[in-house]
């Protein structure tokens, strides 16, 4: 059980706090997103005239490049303005970029290293920044490494035993493989995986589910999201999400390997709800 689980009583208290936020959650699987898609995630967003959008490029060794293509995109279904903060340890207290990411209608976190990013904000002012606006009503939204970072049980990506070579899934089926880092706490009642699908990550996500059984281990494939406002969960976009939970009669062989009698598979659609508690 890695260090960070053992969470206090305060830490408690926000994450109940976070489950009546105001705020909505757009977590999308990466790939290539639909004009559609990001209509969807501005009408979310409920944003009005002069609400502005802040991308925080942190995961990306490109901030630039990333930062150029994203204004392409919302600049497809909206007028409203879109900045970059591009934080480091350095610059990590910027007051004025503090600030204005409270009050940001819609924050956006790219593509990248998910480790890259909470390496820079993981307890700092920038993180309380973002809990605070999406608990207050702005939407948070992240795509594929940006994904990942919403929730409080955060896939790396990597595997700890054997040849930890990074892979796109898991060869092997086995215990405690898989690294869990602490995510923004934003989403604490699901894990979350990305470009799902297309990438085959069933082995790392039965990984997951097997290392937390009693939560929901959602996949969410590229062109595609879940919006998540207190708990429920609506499905948006070109392709599916497959959600594992409720693993029965789990257990480890004397080589490592998880085994398990059933577990529940869900597979949704654009349009389709459901409930995370």
């Amino acid at each position: 059980m890695t260090r960070f689980i053992n969470t206090s009583l305060s830490f408690l208290i926000c994450l109940h706090a976070f489950s009546q936020a105001k705020g909505n959650l757009f977590i999308i699987g990466g790939g290539h997103k639909s004009v559609a898609l990001m209509q969807q995630l501005i009408s979310t967003a409920h944003l009005n005239s002069n609400d502005y959008i802040v991308f925080l490029p942190m995961a990306t060794e490109e901030p630039d490049t990333s930062y150029f293509y994203i204004k392409q995109d919302f600049a497809t279904v909206c007028n409203n303005k879109v900045v970059s903060f591009n934080f480091t340890k350095n610059d990590i207290n910027k007051s004025t970029w503090i600030d204005s990411l409270k009050k940001a209608g819609l924050i956006y976190i790219g593509g990248g290293d998910q480790s890259r990013f909470m390496n820079i904000v993981l307890h700092t002012p920038v993180q309380t920044a973002i809990q605070q606006a999406y608990k207050n009503g702005s939407t948070v939204a992240g795509t594929s490494a940006g994904a990942a970072i919403i929730s409080h049980y955060m896939i790396s990506g990597n595997q700890l035993l054997g040849d930890t070579t990074y892979e796109s899934t898991f060869p092997k089926l086995l215990n405690d493989n898989i690294e869990i880092k602490e995510g923004l706490s934003l989403l604490d009642s699901a894990i979350i995986d990305m470009h799902f699908i297309t990438r085959s990550r069933y082995n790392r996500l039965l990984t997951a589910i097997a290392k937390y059984p009693t939560l929901p281990c959602i996949g969410i494939d590229e062109g595609t999201a879940i919006i998540v406002h207190n708990n429920i969960v609506k499905v948006a976009g070109a392709s599916q999400i497959i959600v594992f939970s409720n693993p029965q009669n789990l257990q480890v062989t004397n080589k490592g390997y998880i085994k398990f009698n059933d577990v529940k598979m869900s597979v949704y659609t654009d349009g389709d709800e459901f409930s995370l508690r």
